[in-house]
C-alpha cells in the first residue's frame, strides 16, 4: 500500500477513533438532558441511541479503515467501498457545519471544528483517489 495512503487514512482514522469515543462522553459533558423535558423519557433514550450509534460507528469506522490499508489481506475493492463511505460521511459533517454551524457561540470553536472535518474530509478523499487511480496489476 501507498504510504501517502497509509500516512492519510491513519490520520483521518485517528481522527474519526478520537472523535468517537469523545462523543461518547459528550451528552455529560454538554448537559444535553437537561434542555429535554423530565417527562419526556423516551426522548432521552432516544437521543442516547442516537449518541451511542454514531459515536460507536466513527470508532468502527476509524479501525476499519486502518485495518483494510495496514492490513495484507484486504483487496482493492473493499478498500474503496469503504473509502467512499468514509468519504461521504465526513462531507456530511462538514457540509453540515458550513449550513447549519455548532460551536457559533466561539469562532474559533465553529472554524476549527470547520477546518478538523475538512482536513479529516481530504484526508480521506485523498487516499481514495490514489487509490482508485492505480493501475491494477494481475498475474
Amino acid at each position: 500500500m501507498n504510504l501517502l495512503v497509509k500516512i492519510l487514512v491513519g490520520i483521518g482514522s485517528s481522527v474519526s477513533i478520537g472523535f468517537g469515543i469523545w462523543h461518547f462522553f459528550v451528552p455529560k459533558a454538554w448537559k444535553w438532558y437537561s434542555y429535554i423535558d423530565i417527562n419526556a423519557t423516551e426522548l432521552v433514550v432516544a437521543v442516547r441511541a442516537i449518541n451511542v450509534f454514531f459515536s460507536l460507528s466513527l470508532v468502527l469506522f476509524g479501525i476499519v479503515n486502518i485495518l483494510l490499508i495496514f492490513g495484507d489481506k484486504s483487496n482493492r475493492y473493499s478498500i474503496i467501498v469503504m473509502l467512499v463511505a468514509t468519504c461521504i460521511l465526513w462531507m456530511t459533517r462538514f457540509a453540515f457545519q458550513l449550513i447549519y454551524p455548532q460551536g457559533s457561540m466561539n469562532p474559533v470553536l465553529q472554524y476549527g471544528m470547520l477546518a478538523a472535518f475538512l482536513i479529516v474530509s481530504l484526508c480521506y478523499i485523498i487516499s481514495l483517489i490514489i487509490i482508485a487511480s492505480q493501475k491494477i496489476v494481475s498475474y
